[in-house]
């Protein structure tokens, strides 16, 4: 059997495609292809937040899986909008990785030693928001185009990759730095360009940032659910292969950031952030329990106002009469995770919107801005 795996052209995108596919190879020995989709959002030149910010990058390739072009597709999780279709479905979310940002600067400058006036590029609101917050004197350049393209237009970071070049006839050298995600710019061995990985407590980074979600046609979708499950047929042995990828704690930590964009009505180019973790906790019992933590913000475009807030929910340990039984207890522990991770997003935008979110100019209710 060969797995057709949808992906964007980008070289970041195959990279990491052929990462999830090359994985699916190692652990269930199906062999893969990779099927190249070209996406509204690598073809038009504007900004994401002028495209509308929602679903950009993800509807061909979604339309791809509905039409049979291709049996999955790899997304960049952050790319993807926070309402799930009700054909489709993220069957594994692998391990997460960096999910910090990252500057790209001009003779290993960092947001603190930038210089006043210091044009820096990026092309997200929500990196926007936080920088004008930080440093309001900056000069802040819209920007769009590949990872070669954007390090292109810093003095020095240039990138001269034939697989992957700069755009003809963009800028070059015109910028002090650009933010990018540290996680592209790893997948890509591009770690030398990067000056300062911020931390969170600076710059929260976007819901879903860091994640790759692989996404199937779902179960219910108007097909026998028997035929999908059942390990002998070629879909049983795509789902039962890709469930091995699945990283349980980066899956309920994206769960708990999306459900708060959903809530919120925010396209993923919303000047939002979110970080969920699971961490070890104790129930009140006393016993071993996971719990969940997120920290989240939402800011005005400019700036000016940006509401910051973290919470928690803890678990309760897995009953008795569960954890004697090894697949009863991880069944009942992902159920659990994932319902309580989809509630603490929903009970954080609940309080944003108490605090007035949904009035910060071009922030939320569907904007996408």
């Amino acid at each position: 059997m060969s797995v057709r795996v949808g992906t964007r052209g980008s070289a970041l995108a195959t990279t990491q495609t052929r990462t999830v596919a090359q994985a699916l190879t190692e652990q269930a020995g199906l062999d893969h292809e990779l099927v190249i989709i070209r996406t509204d959002g690598d073809v038009t030149t504007g900004s994401l937040a002028s495209l509308g910010g929602t679903g950009v990058f993800a509807s061909a390739l979604r339309a791809s899986i509905l039409d049979g072009v291709v049996d999955m597709a790899v997304h960049s999780l952050k790319d993807l909008p926070a309402a799930q279709p009700e054909d489709l479905e993220i069957i594994a979310v692998p391990a997460r990785a960096d999910l910090r940002d990252a500057l790209c600067a001009r003779d290993g400058l960092t947001l603190e030693t930038l210089p006043e006036g210091a044009r820096v590029g990026t092309g997200s609101p929500r990196r926007v928001a936080q920088l004008k917050a930080l440093r309001p004197d900056l000069e802040l350049v819209d920007i769009r185009g590949n990872v070669q393209t954007r390090l292109a237009r810093v003095p020095g970071l240039e990138q001269h990759d034939d697989n992957a070049p700069a755009a003809a006839g963009s800028p070059r050298g015109d910028l002090d730095a650009v933010v990018l995600a540290c996680a592209g710019l790893d997948r890509l061995g591009l770690e030398h360009v990067i000056t300062e990985r911020i931390d969170p407590d600076v710059m929260l980074p976007a819901p879903g940032q860091g994640a790759l979600a692989v996404e199937v046609r779902a179960l219910h979708d108007g097909i026998v659910g028997d035929a999908l499950l059942d390990p002998t047929t070629p879909a049983g042995r795509l789902r039962e292969g890709l469930a091995r990828l699945d990283d349980l704690h980066t899956h309920a930590a994206v769960t708990a950031e999306r459900a708060l964009l959903l809530r919120l009505e925010a396209g993923c180019a919303a000047p939002i952030g979110a970080v969920a973790r699971v961490e070890d906790g104790e129930d009140e019992a006393g016993a071993a329990a996971p719990r969940i933590v997120m920290d989240a913000m939402v800011a005005a475009l400019d700036g000016s106002r940006i509401l910051r807030r973290t919470s928690s929910v803890q678990l309760d340990a897995v009953p008795q009469e569960v954890n004697a039984e090894p697949e009863q207890s991880a069944e009942w522990l992902e159920d659990t995770l994932m319902t309580a991770a989809g509630a603490l997003g929903v009970h954080m935008a609940e309080g944003f919107i108490a605090e007035g979110a949904d009035l910060l100019p071009g922030t939320v209710r569907g904007t996408g801005a």
